[in-house]
């Protein structure tokens, strides 16, 4: 999506991060322009800026993230910006502090309205986008973690004990929104795009408008009460590592050192994996499973990799990461210092050969009907990884459950013997595969879509 700047109105310009699950945007009059919730990557967004031929001259965080670490305040420096935070949030930083109500003009035809929203954090703000031509148009809103396609943000991620006065705060915002904005004004959420922010199903949508949502959105269409009981009931796990985000966004983050890792050999490798340091293999899940350094851990770069990373990883365990090239390290890097792991201990690159004098390790790769074929002659034990959430929607009779979270802690409860283990389309199965075989275990990665698989292939799917 992206709006083009005219006399009716300006350029809205997304800019995803599809690991994270996040959007961030910039806005423009063909002038100056505006960004909202930068990601910690801010070279991107000076890109963008250049390639529209506009000046950022305002930064604004709809609130303290908890998914990942910011570039707001680096973005504000490197652009000479004004940098827009919450009056009331604690940070240790020099901000612009906004409240409830404010205008910013932004330019002669461009200002943006402060609407407090709180519900994903106390303090949570969206922004109106607004037009100025022979009278004001809201175009868009900013919600952050607020209003967000079919669903809202999260309220637990401040504490449990807090989630129930924040859902109540959400869905009054959500009211708020709906009622003070135009049903033409584009709704342009930070979270929802398989964000573990969202509470509730986004679906696959990828824009919307205030009207849109007054009529498909449960926040709007349902009573509070069942609608706080809901989202309430609903909740599932998230990221080990939003723990560490919030402390470091408040702190006031600086622009990422993107400058390449050191190169590790083959020696400093293998004395890296004994020492129980963490070496990533970056490389597709099939490219693993045929070949890999027993020991290695994969978690694909084709996937939501530094949220799975930044899940698994012990925080503050020195980290190595081999890829097919040099441009997968540094994908690998700007993915890791947006969740706030900033270094390096090395990288190497080529293939599992050049990384190895060893014997490579590999793991077969099946579908859920090799999985009904080989039930009919043997017993082998199946594991499914996917969340508690999923396994109660359904599961294979049998299937022992230990989400992917939780297997680094729970290796004593993996079932002994051959192991199929599965998730719902074969990402995470292959790092739980990794993490089984580098632990001794004989394990099959079934790379398969289990809600379309699963019952198709005769397998008994029952409901907890």
């Amino acid at each position: 999506m992206t709006h083009s700047a005219t006399p009716a109105g300006p350029v809205i310009v997304p800019i995803e991060t599809p690991s994270l699950g996040d959007r961030s945007y910039l806005a423009h009059d063909g002038d100056v322009a505006i960004v909202v919730d930068p990601q910690r990557d801010i070279d991107r967004v000076l890109a963008l800026a250049a390639e529209h031929g506009v000046t950022v001259t305002h930064v604004f965080e709809t609130h303290i993230h908890n998914d990942y670490v910011t570039g707001g305040l680096a973005l504000a420096e490197a652009a000479g910006a004004a940098y827009h935070v919450n009056g009331a949030d604690p940070v240790r930083f020099e901000r612009t502090p906004v409240a409830d109500g404010d205008v910013i003009d932004v330019s002669p035809s461009m200002r943006v309205r402060v609407i407090a929203t709180p519900g994903h954090t106390f303090t949570h703000l969206s922004y109106a986008l607004e037009w100025i031509a022979d009278d004001v148009q809201s175009v868009g809103v900013f919600t952050g973690g607020s209003l967000l396609f079919g669903a809202t943000g999260r309220p637990d991620l401040l504490g449990h004990e807090h989630a129930d006065a924040l859902a109540r705060h959400q869905f009054s915002s959500a009211h708020r929104l709906a009622d003070e904005l135009p049903e033409h004004t584009h709704v342009l959420p930070t979270h929802g795009f398989g964000s573990f922010c969202s509470a509730g199903s986004t679906g696959d949508a990828t824009a919307s408008t205030i009207g849109t949502e007054k009529r498909i959105n449960p926040a709007l269409t349902q009573d509070e009460e069942r609608w706080v009981a809901d989202i309430l009931a609903g909740l599932d796990a998230y990221p080990a590592y939003y723990a560490h985000m919030d402390p470091a966004n408040s702190a006031g983050p600086g622009a990422p050192d993107l400058s390449a890792p050191e190169a590790a050999d083959k020696a400093t490798l293998a004395a890296r994996i004994a020492a129980g340091e963490w070496v990533v293999d970056l490389r597709t899940r099939t490219a693993f499973a045929a070949g890999h350094v027993t020991g290695t851990l994969n978690i694909g770069l084709d996937g939501q990799f530094s949220t799975y990373l930044g899940w698994l990883i012990p925080w503050g365990t020195p980290l190595t990461v081999l890829g097919e090239s040099a441009e997968q390290v540094a994908q690998a890097q700007r993915e890791l210092v947006r969740i706030g792991i900033d270094h390096l201990e090395g990288a190497a690159t080529g293939t599992p050969q050049e990384w190895t004098d060893g014997a490579l390790g590999s793991f077969e790769r099946a579908t859920f009907a090799d999985l009904a074929q080989v039930r009919h002659h043997r017993e082998v034990a199946v594991l499914d990884v996917r969340r508690v959430t999923e396994f109660a929607d359904g599961h294979i009779d049998g299937a022992t459950s230990i989400p992917l979270h939780e297997l680094l802690g729970r290796l004593a409860d993996v079932p002994a013997g051959e192991v199929w283990v599965h998730c719902a389309g074969g990402y995470r199965a292959s790092i739980a595969a990794s993490v089984l075989a580098a632990n001794g275990h004989p394990v099959v990665a079934i790379d398969d879509s289990f809600g379309e698989s699963a019952a198709a292939s005769g397998l008994p799917v029952v409901a907890a």
